[in-house]
């Protein structure tokens, strides 16, 4: 399946702002389309500046180039390569239009949950499951978990320069760009290099 064939079923929107006063963003998204649906990661590296930018760009690299791998050995491919970096902690989430599933992980303390289109005020779907760790320093073991979506279904996630408020009650109305954007100007913390990404699940497209 090609990309707009994919842009069909899903829509997403990246969000971020580096550190007031910094030159460089330590946090870094990655959306990944593939034939099967949509890979994405909120990465934040250690710190702040050129060496927490370094270590984000190192596990961005790795996820961009191993995209299709199982998200198990591609979070441990990203600890090996960020060894003697500051290291960095990630959220990853895989959306398949094929089967109507998401399947995600985290290491360490980027946010996420997945909201219904007729519910955002009530409880998420789900949480994002996170192992306490830092790649490049202290991999945990991390156990992915699978949750079925249905059309309207939003997938959000944010390193801790968004405030934890955000997912009280999260606006989920408009473009997943617009989701993205309203969150980081709502709840960014402006110490803090911060990125919020959102994936709708649309559903089948004629």
């Amino acid at each position: 399946m090609s990309e707009q064939d994919v842009l069909r079923t899903m829509d997403w929107g990246l969000a971020t702002r580096r550190r007031r006063g910094e030159a460089m963003n330590g946090d870094l998204g990655i959306v990944a389309v593939l034939p099967e649906g949509v890979l994405v990661a909120a990465i934040d590296g250690l710190g702040h500046g050129g060496e927490a930018a370094r270590a984000a760009h190192e596990a961005g690299e790795v996820v961009r180039d191993r995209a299709s791998e199982d998200l198990v050995p591609l979070v441990e491919r990203c600890h090996d390569a960020l060894r003697g970096t500051r290291g960095a902690v990630i959220g990853l989430a895989f959306m398949s239009h094929l089967r109507r599933t998401m399947t995600w992980l985290g290491v360490g303390n980027v946010e996420g949950l997945v909201l219904g289109e007729d519910d955002s005020a009530l409880q998420p779907k789900g949480y994002l499951p996170l192992g306490s760790g830092v790649l490049g320093h202290e991999l945990p073991t991390v156990r992915p978990a699978t949750l079925d979506v249905r059309p309207g279904d939003v997938l959000i996630l944010a390193t801790d320069g968004i405030e934890g408020a955000f997912a009280d009650s999260p606006d989920i109305s408009g473009s997943a760009q617009d989701i993205s954007e309203r969150i980081l100007a709502v709840h960014w913390k402006p110490i803090d290099d911060a990125v919020v990404l959102a994936v709708r699940y649309l559903g089948a497209r004629p």
